[in-house]
Order: C-alpha cells, then sequence, then structure tokens
C-alpha cells in the first residue's frame, strides 16, 4: 500500500508585529510603523507594510529606516502581548491537528494530512484557518499549501499580504525550476551569492549541479540542496511542545455595557470553548477571562481553582464570577474572551483560590 502524500500548510501572520500594533491602536492604522528602535539608535523589529514600501525591513538599524521613510512612526514593542496573540492563533492550529511545529511567533507549519475537523482538501482548511484567524484576532495571515514544508514555506510567500497559493505535485517541477534560488527556504543569501558567481540564478540552473559537486561546495547542505531541486522533502512536520491552553472569543459590531447583554454574549463564549475542550479532551484549572473595552484598553482576570474545570457548569459559574467581578462597565466591551489553561496535573501547595491581576 502506497504512502499517501503529506498535505502541509505553512501559516505566516503578514508583519505581524506592527499588525498587532495597528489593530490595537487606531493612529497607526495605513501609516508607515516600525515596531522598536527609535529614530536615533535602534534597530526595526518589524515593519508595516506600509513602512515596507519605503524599503523599510526589519533588522534595519532605525536611522537608516527613518531615512528612507521620513514619516516612519516607532513603536515600543510588547512581546508579552505578542506571544498571547501568538498562542490564541496556536489553539486555531490545534482545532485541525496536533501536528503543529512553530518557527517563530509568527509563523508555523501544520500536517493536516489526517485532519481532525474541516474538509479534506488541505486548500479549504488553509482558506478556513486564515479566516478564523482574521475573526479571533483582527489580523491576517498568509498561506501556504504543498506535499512539503519545502514548497509549502515557500507558497506562503508568493501572495503575501492576505495571500492564499498551492502547489501541487504536478506542479512542483515546473515551480522550483523557474524559482530563483534566492528564493529557496534553506539557501541563505551568501550561499545565493555564490551560486549567482557561477551562473546558477534560478532552480533548472541548480539542478544541472551534480550531488558530489554540491556536498564538495556546500558539505552536508549539499545534499539539502540537491533534493529540494527536485521536489525531495521528507522532513516531518514535528511538534515542539503541547498545547498549554484552549480559548474562544468574540468580538462584537457593538460596545456592550450592561452586564445581562455580557452575560448573554458570554454563554456563546462558553458553549465554543466547552466543545474545543471536549474535543481535545483537555481540562485544566485555571479560568482567564479577556475584555477589551472600546477605546481598545485590555485587561485579564484570572481564577485557578481547586480542581479541574471538566464540566460545562463550573466553566459558567467560574466565567459569571470573573465578568460580575469587573462590573461596571462604563467604557462599553468590543471582545470578551475565555481562556482554560493549568492542563497538569495539580501539585498542590495550597488549598485556595486565587485572582491574578
Amino acid at each position: 500500500m502506497n504512502t499517501p502524500l503529506r498535505k502541509i500548510i505553512h501559516v505566516d501572520m503578514d508583519a505581524f508585529f506592527a499588525s498587532v500594533e495597528q489593530r490595537d491602536d487606531p493612529n497607526l492604522r495605513g501609516k508607515p510603523v516600525a515596531v522598536g528602535g527609535d529614530h536615533t539608535r535602534g534597530v526595526v523589529a518589524a515593519a508595516s507594510y506600509e513602512a515596507r514600501r519605503y524599503g523599510v525591513r526589519s533588522a534595519m538599524p532605525s536611522v537608516v529606516a527613518k531615512r528612507k521613510c521620513p514619516d516612519l512612526i516607532f513603536v515600543r514593542g510588547n512581546f508579552e502581548k505578542y506571544k498571547a496573540v501568538s498562542q490564541q492563533i496556536r489553539e486555531i492550529f490545534f482545532e485541525y491537528t496536533d501536528l503543529v511545529e512553530p518557527l517563530s511567533l509568527d509563523e508555523a507549519f501544520l500536517d493536516v494530512t489526517f485532519a481532525r475537523k474541516g474538509k479534506p482538501s488541505a486548500t479549504l482548511i488553509a482558506r478556513e484557518i486564515k479566516q478564523r484567524i482574521k475573526e479571533a484576532t483582527g489580523l491576517t495571515a498568509s498561506a501556504g499549501v504543498s506535499y512539503c514544508k519545502f514548497l509549502a514555506k515557500i507558497a506562503s510567500d508568493e501572495k503575501k499580504p492576505d495571500g492564499l497559493f498551492v502547489i501541487t505535485p504536478e506542479e512542483a517541477q515546473a515551480f522550483i525550476e523557474r524559482l530563483e534560488v534566492r528564493k529557496f527556504f534553506g539557501i541563505g543569501k551568501v550561499t545565493a551569492e555564490k551560486l549567482n558567481k557561477q551562473g546558477i540564478y534560478f532552480g533548472a540552473d541548480l539542478k544541472q549541479m551534480g550531488l558530489q559537486e554540491l556536498i564538495r561546495q556546500f558539505g552536508k547542505s549539499g545534499q539539502y540542496y540537491y533534493n529540494i531541486v527536485r521536489g525531495v522533502d521528507d522532513r516531518p512536520v514535528v511538534p515542539s511542545r503541547e498545547r498549554k491552553s484552549l480559548g474562544a472569543e468574540h468580538t462584537f459590531g457593538t460596545d456592550y455595557y450592561l452586564l445581562a447583554d455580557l452575560k448573554e454574549q458570554m454563554q456563546k463564549i462558553e458553549e465554543e470553548l466547552w466543545q474545543r475542550l471536549q474535543r481535545a479532551q483537555k481540562f485544566g484549572r485555571t479560568l482567564t477571562l479577556k475584555v477589551k473595552f472600546a477605546d481598545f484598553e485590555q485587561i485579564t482576570r484570572s481564577k485557578t481553582l481547586l480542581h479541574k474545570i471538566e464540566s460545562a457548569q463550573v466553566l459558567h459559574q467560574t466565567a459569571l464570577q470573573l465578568l460580575q467581578a469587573e462590573e461596571p462597565y462604563v467604557k462599553g466591551v468590543r471582545l470578551l474572551g475565555l481562556t482554560v489553561s493549568n492542563f497538569d496535573d495539580p501539585r498542590l501547595e495550597a488549598v485556595q483560590l486565587t485572582l491574578d491581576f
């Protein structure tokens, strides 16, 4: 029996750090933004697409970035916030497969060959994941779909931002042959320049080099180059860690001020979260409430229980306590979210409830 080709998705968030800042501050939207550094020193950690049009890039000295884009707005990075959003996105991935391999906060490989939900088509799953990310976070992602990690990674960069690109097995060879070697995932700038000096600019050129010659010039990497230019990449998607939390949240079309309205909206979130907990068969002791107000201020409140939250009733009661504790909601609420964490079996040092502020 032949082993089926794998279905690999590479998801890459669009200008992640900068997009999070633009999402949370309406005054930054549509403007060139650099996360990190300032106009006199430091380096740019991330740049919005508006800034990239001027040639501003990550790892660029801030002084150079400001010279290229005089109207550039520098924003101090908030990596705790970025990690929280990244975890939120990762939980969406886990709804479809446990085979999730994060490469960084803003990108990951997913093996959806035997996805637990969604249609059998990896392309349709990728489209659904992009939509789920947009609904949950307000951010856009680009996705690449193929039968191996190398091509999925290349594909995700083809239609940025907010893109979806598919490279089928039938299209792979022709695609690779016309691909510039500088765009090959795994071939860095120095190697690309070395190849260019030998007249090797595209995959078709690289394919003419023999295995022994590639190994002679590039060592162990030569075998990798020989394989990928032929569309051979058997590397599996390797999960790096177990999920640490499960959550659900909704952004509302109107701001809510009354506790009764918030309770009604919270019930929908509880139902969605409870379904995810049951599906994953993971139950934790800590429940976290996330509240984003109309002015985009955001707070989280947590409660850790002695026993795991293993019933919808306990989930509801705990969520209600957290929600009621923040009343009155004078600024109006535009988003509510709930997250369950602390999945490990308790090794209790103290038998008490705690509020994490």
